[in-house]
């Protein structure tokens, strides 16, 4: 681990410094070919400057001649004068007069009496300055001319090494599998090139003095022999150039303050150097006590996996490590206590499950089959264990009791409420002559074995109905629980009579209600979860939203109709959480 922890600290000193060193390096490429391209330019530039303003000087000097001397023998002597002044600069350079401004007019733009610029005519290229003066023999085109040569390319930019112009053609579709040069949307193909005669690359300073390798593009006037001109036609440049000659290029005009620059540079690299020396020292010395302290935990893991929890970590720094060794001792003091726990949380687990087991069958697997009634029953609970409980009794051929109610507490504890009400439930009602019995006696008897048998803070509320279908007649108790309501033909009628919760006082006189069912009624019961949850408003869906989609759904089988109040009520909070148990029962009695 310690020799993992160097390479990292390896890794964290070096990586951002080779980062920095590789952006810098690329960077200063970009600027020494940037730099060796506006050299290359600015002296393509100077050049065609020096034609101009030859062409300026022949002028005036034409305009100022002497009397007595003739045109011809002043432009001889001014043509002379030039060449002593230009030839050592401009190899090659041809000085012409003419009468025919044929070529000046196909070079200047309107309204202009000069030219001063790079020409390509064919495969050649010329610096070509021209000018329009008046004279007593009529207008004179003065002509300054360099032809591009390998003579020519070697003056340019003495600080760069190999200079080479490629003179290119537009590329025709079709050509084939060739590289083109791509100038704006147009793709060109080089067809000949120039080399500065006698231009190599420098040999370099030094290992930090790699090659550059750059390029430059001029505008040349593209003269066709049908007549057409193109101006700003591309002639592209490259060279090679050497660092340590472009930085005495950029510091000749600091002279020997450049020298000051550099030492600065230099002794800020070294001082970097140091401090990354330091900082990597420190990192390794630091590495040992952190793999000491980390052993050290280590030989107390292997006392817990014996199952000795007694060992302590010796504490020697009061810093983090020594923070993380009192953090071990105070988890092996716990680990015993957090093992208890987790068998308690299994335990608990395993009660809710079979709590949960319980409960299913405590819902009616099988529906009862009483002629003219058809039931369905749908329970969401909000957590393993709902606190919600349906039955469907049949009680007769022709008797069904119909009963839900609403657990208080939630889990295991409402499971074995809800056990201990259903069996006393069906010790009653399938009891002999249980068919007849009154709804408020048979919620009173329930009442009395929840207070005997539970908790004071544990109770029930409860609905019961027993249908008769040979008479039509619904007799029902509402214990405390929201009342169910009757719709037919439209009408809901709501079942509130009965009295308070169950199991929390034993003397209480329940009240039963008794009614006439019409045809094709629907009976349904639910429990709060279902009109309980809230919109964004903080509205709850409310029992009169649950009627209207009742009566809305009335003429749909009893499965759609509890579907139906279940998906309105999940559509009104419009969120799948669930903050209670949702139940509903839904009874067709034809």
């Amino acid at each position: 681990m310690r020799n993992r922890l160097i390479v990292a600290y390896l890794f964290i000193a070096l990586v951002p410094v080779l980062s920095v060193v590789l952006l810098a390096i690329q960077a200063g490429k970009l600027l020494y070919t940037q730099l060796g391209s506006y050299l290359l330019y600015q002296d393509w530039q100077r050049r065609i400057e020096m034609l101009a303003d030859g062409t300026e000087q022949i002028a005036s000097a034409l305009n100022s001649r002497v009397g007595g001397v003739s045109p011809e023998v002043a432009e001889r002597i001014v043509a002379a004068q030039e060449h002593e002044v230009y030839d050592a600069r401009l190899p090659g350079l041809a000085i012409d007069f003419a009468d025919d401004p044929k070529l000046f007019r196909r070079l200047v733009e309107p309204g202009k009496r000069e030219f001063a610029g790079l020409v390509q005519q064919g495969q050649d290229l010329s610096l070509i300055a021209m000018r329009a003066v008046k004279t007593t023999r009529g207008t004179r085109v003065i002509q300054l001319k360099i032809p591009v040569t390998p003579e020519f390319l070697a003056t340019l930019a003495p600080d760069l090494g190999a200079v080479l112009v490629e003179i290119v053609e537009p590329l025709a579709p079709g050509a084939g599998n060739v590289v083109p040069y791509r100038v704006g949307n147009q793709d060109y193909l080089r067809v000949h090139s120039l080399r500065a005669k006698g231009r190599v690359l420098q040999p370099p300073t030094g290992w930090f003095d790699p090659d550059v390798i750059g390029s430059s593009r001029f505008e040349a006037v593209r003269l066709y022999d049908d007549g057409k001109v193109v101006r700003g036609y591309p002639v592209v440049a490259s060279f090679s150039a050497r660092p340590s000659r472009l930085n005495l290029r950029m510091f000749t005009s600091i002279g020997e303050l450049s020298y000051l620059n550099f030492i600065g540079f230099f002794t800020l690299a070294v001082l970097l150097l140091l401090i990354e020396s330091v900082a990597l020292v420190t990192g390794i010395v630091m590495t040992r006590s952190v793999t000491r302290a980390v052993a050290e935990l280590y030989r107390a893991t292997q006392y817990v996996q014996a199952g000795d929890l007694t060992h302590h970590v010796r504490i020697e720094r009061r810093d983090q490590l020594g923070e993380l060794g009192e953090s071990f001792n105070r988890m092996t003091s716990s680990i015993g206590e957090l093992i208890e726990v987790e068998n308690k949380r299994r335990r608990l687990e395993n009660e809710i499950s079979i709590a949960r087991e319980v409960q299913n069958q405590l819902f009616p697997s099988t529906l009862p089959s009483v002629p003219g009634v058809e039931i369905e029953a749908i329970c969401k609970a909000a957590r393993s264990v709902s606190g919600d409980y349906y039955d469907f009794i049949q009680l007769s051929p022709t008797h069904i009791a119909i009963a839900i109610a609403d657990i208080s507490g939630k889990g295991i504890s409402a499971a074995l409420l809800m056990a201990s009400l259903q069996a006393a439930l069906r010790s009653q009602v399938l009891s002999d002559g249980s068919d007849h019995l009154s709804m408020a006696e048979l919620v009173s008897r329930l009442n009395k074995h929840l207070v005997r048998n539970t908790g004071d803070d544990r109770f029930a509320t409860f609905f019961i109905a027993v249908y008769d279908s040979a008479t039509r007649t619904l007799r029902y108790t509402n214990a405390g629980h929201l009342p169910a309501f009757l719709i037919c033909k439209g009408v809901s009628e709501q079942l509130d009579r009965g009295g308070m919760v169950l199991g929390v006082m034993e003397d209480y006189a329940y009240e039963e209600g008794s009614l006439t069912v019409g045809p094709d009624s629907l009976l349904i019961g639910y429990s709060d979860g279902l009109i309980e949850p809230e919109n964004v408003y903080g509205e709850e869906f409310g029992i009169r939203r649950l009627q209207e989609a009742a009566i809305h759904v009335q003429g749909a089988t009893p499965l759609m109709v509890a579907e139906s109040l279940m998906a309105a009520a999940e559509e009104w909070a419009g969120t799948p959480e669930q903050a209670d148990d949702m139940t509903v029962i839904v009874a067709r009695l034809r």
